[in-house]
C-alpha cells in the first residue's frame, strides 16, 4: 500500500445500516456486531453502526460496543438534521444520537429543493437554518460531524445555487466532512466527474466566518440504479474525494450501493491509492463471504475480485496460456484480494484443463499418461448426458480418481424408496438399503422433502462405519429441468453443496428420475466428505471403519 498520506482514502462501510436497507435483508444485533468486528479487523476506518433511536436494536448495538470497543476502526451514529421548527437542543432525535456515546455523527440534509418543499413541506431557508443548527448544536457537544448531501446530485442538476448554499450552510457550522450523495443512483461518471471538480473548486473560495473550523474534506455516497457506483464513486476519487461510503457486496436497498469490494481493490491496485494494508486487502474475499454468510444470502460467485468464478479459466487456450505466465487472462494476481486461482472442467476443456484441475486436487498426472486422455473422453461424455463439472467440483475430483483406480468403494446402496405425504403433510419418508465391508443396513428417517429424507436415511445407516458424517449437512439443493419440451420424462440435474461445518463441496446427479438424480449427488457428497477427512487424517488408504 502506498504510504502518501496525501494519497489516502478514507473508507466509510455503511453495511450496518444503508446496507440493511436491502429488500430481504434483516440483521440481527448479534449479525451487527460479527460484521462489525470483520471489518474493524481488515482495518475499515468508519463503519456506521445505524441510526440511535430508530429501533431498540441499534440503540443496544452502540451499548454494545461501549463495553467491548473495536480496536481499529471507529464506529459512526447516523441521524437527519433536526426537524423543521423546532431547536436541535430541543430535537429528541438528537439526544438519542448523544446518548449512543459515538466520537462522530453523521447528519444528512436536503440538497434538492424539490425534497425540501415536497418532502419536507418547508421553505428553502429553514431548510438551510436546519443543518446550520444541527451542526452547530453536536459541535457543542464535542461530536465531530459528517454532513451527508443527500440528493446532492440531482440537487445540483436541478438549482445549483441552492445545492451549493446548503453546502456552504454545512461547511460554516462545522462539518469535518461533506459527502456528496447520489442518493437516486442515476448519475453517471462523466457527470459525477465534473459535479465533484466544480464543488472542490467552489468550496476552497467560501467565505468561511469561523476560522476555527478547517476547510472540510469532500467525500462520495453512490447507489448503484444506473450500475454505475463503483465507477461513479472512482470518478469521484480522480476529482478530489478523499473519502468513499458503501458497502460489503455492494448491499443497500434498490439495486445496492457502491461495492467497497470493487472499490477498494481498484483504487489500491489499480490507481495506488491508499485505503488499507496489504494484509487486510488479502482478508476481502474471506470478508466478503463472511458477511453473505451472515446475512444468509448466497455469494455472488461471478462478483469481480472476491467471486468464485473470478479468476476461474474454462476455455483449453486460456488454461493453458495461463498455466505459462498468469498474466495473460488476469488483471491483478488472485492473492492480493484472498482469492484463488481455479481451473474449471467442462466439455470445452484440452488437457491444460484436466492436468491444472488434477494438480489442485493433489493427482499428479502427465499429458502422455492413458488415464489423462480417458478423463478427458469421460468428462465430454458426461457433459453431454447433462453432467455439469464446472459447478460439482467434488465430482469431478471423483471421476478422476476413479478414471485412475484409486476411487475406493467405500459403500453400496442395494436400494432406496421415498414416500410422501403431502395431503397429510410436507414430510417424507426414505428407507435406504446399504452395504459395507460385506454388512446390509436397512435405516429409515423422515425428512422436510425427499431429498432432505433421502440424505438422512442414508447418513444414518452410515454414521456407525464413518463417525464423522455425523458433522454433514446440506446446504444448498439445485434443480434444472435440461429438456423441458420432453415433459415429465425431462433429463434432470441436480446439484448438491455439503459441509461438514469447515469445508463446502458440490456433487452433481442427472437422470430423468429427480430422485435417482438426487441420490447420485447426495451419494457422491457423503463420499467427498469421506475423502476429505482422509485427507485431514494423512490417511493414503483408509479403512472404512477408521475414517
Amino acid at each position: 500500500m502506498n504510504s502518501d498520506k496525501t494519497n489516502q482514502i478514507w473508507i466509510y462501510d455503511t453495511t450496518l445500516r444503508d446496507g440493511a436497507q436491502r429488500e430481504g435483508l434483516s440483521l440481527s444485533l448479534e449479525d451487527k456486531l460479527r460484521i462489525a468486528r470483520k471489518l474493524d479487523k481488515m482495518g475499515i476506518p468508519f463503519i456506521e453502526g445505524g441510526w440511535p433511536g430508530a429501533n431498540p436494536k441499534d440503540v443496544q448495538f452502540f451499548w454494545q460496543l461501549k463495553e467491548e470497543p473495536l480496536t481499529q476502526a471507529e464506529v459512526v451514529a447516523f441521524c437527519s438534521t433536526r426537524r423543521p421548527n423546532i431547536s436541535a437542543a430541543e430535537d429528541p432525535m438528537l439526544q438519542a444520537i448523544l446518548a449512543a456515546g459515538t466520537r462522530s455523527v453523521t447528519i444528512f440534509g436536503k440538497s434538492w429543493d424539490l425534497h425540501v418543499t415536497e418532502g419536507l413541506k418547508t421553505s428553502l431557508e429553514e431548510n438551510i437554518e436546519m443543518i446550520r443548527d444541527t451542526i452547530e448544536y453536536l459541535r457543542s457537544q464535542g461530536r465531530r460531524v459528517f454532513y451527508d448531501a443527500e440528493h446532492w446530485f440531482d440537487g445540483y442538476k436541478q438549482n445549483p445555487d441552492y445545492a451549493m448554499q446548503t453546502l456552504e450552510s454545512a461547511i460554516a457550522a462545522g462539518a469535518e466532512w461533506v459527502i456528496l450523495c447520489d442518493t437516486n443512483g442515476g448519475t453517471l461518471p462523466h457527470e459525477i466527474s465534473q459535479i465533484v471538480k466544480n464543488v472542490v473548486t467552489a468550496i476552497s473560495q467560501f467565505p468561511i466566518s469561523n476560522s476555527q473550523f478547517p476547510t472540510p474534506q469532500i467525500g462520495i455516497h453512490t447507489h448503484n440504479d444506473s450500475d454505475a457506483a463503483v465507477a461513479n464513486a472512482i470518478a469521484a476519487v480522480m476529482e478530489g474525494a478523499r473519502m468513499v461510503q458503501g458497502t460489503i457486496n455492494g448491499y443497500g436497498e434498490r439495486c445496492g450501493n457502491a461495492n467497497l469490494c470493487s472499490v477498494i481493490p481498484n483504487l489500491q491496485l489499480k490507481l495506488g491509492y491508499s485505503c488499507i494494508q496489504d494484509e487486510q486487502l488479502a482478508q476481502l474475499t474471506e470478508a466478503s463471504r463472511l458477511i453473505s454468510e451472515i446475512v444468509n444470502l448466497a455469494p455472488d460467485e461471478y462478483a469481480p475480485f472476491v467471486g468464485r468464478s473470478a479468476f476461474a479459466h474454462k476455455g483449453g487456450i486460456h488454461v493453458s496460456a495461463v498455466e505459462r505466465n498468469p498474466f495473460t487472462y488476469e488483471h491483478i494476481q488472485p492473492q492480493q484480494v484472498g482469492n484463488l486461482r481455479r481451473i474449471v472442467v467442462s466439455d470445452q476443456a484440452g488437457l491444460s484443463n484436466i492436468l491444472a484441475k488434477a494438480r489442485s486436487f493433489g493427482i499428479d498426472l502427465d499429458k502422455g499418461d492413458p488415464a489423462c486422455r480417458d478423463i478427458l473422453r469421460r468428462l465430454k461424455e458426461l457433459e453431454n448426458e447433462g453432467f455439469q463439472f464446472e459447478a460439482a467440483e467434488a465430482s469431478f475430483d471423483l471421476l478422476m480418481r476413479e478414471a485412475l483406480g484409486q476411487r475406493e468403494q467405500m459403500f453400496e446402496l442395494k436400494g432406496f424408496q421415498v414416500h410422501c405425504d403431502i395431503v397429510q403433510n410436507a414430510n417424507a419418508l426414505a428407507t435406504v438399503k446399504v452395504a459395507v465391508n460385506g454388512k446390509d443396513i436397512l435405516e429409515a428417517a423422515e425428512g422436510n422433502g425427499p431429498v432432505s429424507a433421502l440424505d438422512e436415511a442414508l447418513r444414518k445407516a452410515l454414521v456407525n462405519f464413518y463417525p464423522e458424517i455425523a458433522a454433514f449437512y446440506l446446504t444448498d439443493y439445485k434443480v434444472r429441468i435440461l429438456d423441458s419440451g420432453a415433459g415429465t420424462a425431462a433429463k434432470t440435474r441436480v446439484l448438491v453443496e455439503s459441509s461438514n461445518g469447515h469445508q463446502r463441496w458440490a456433487t452433481v446427479g442427472v437422470s430423468s428420475n429427480i430422485l435417482e438424480a438426487s441420490y447420485q449427488a447426495v451419494v457422491e457428497g457423503i463420499e467427498y466428505g469421506l475423502l476429505l477427512g482422509a485427507r485431514r487424517n494423512d490417511r493414503r488408504n483408509p479403512s472404512p471403519t477408521k475414517i
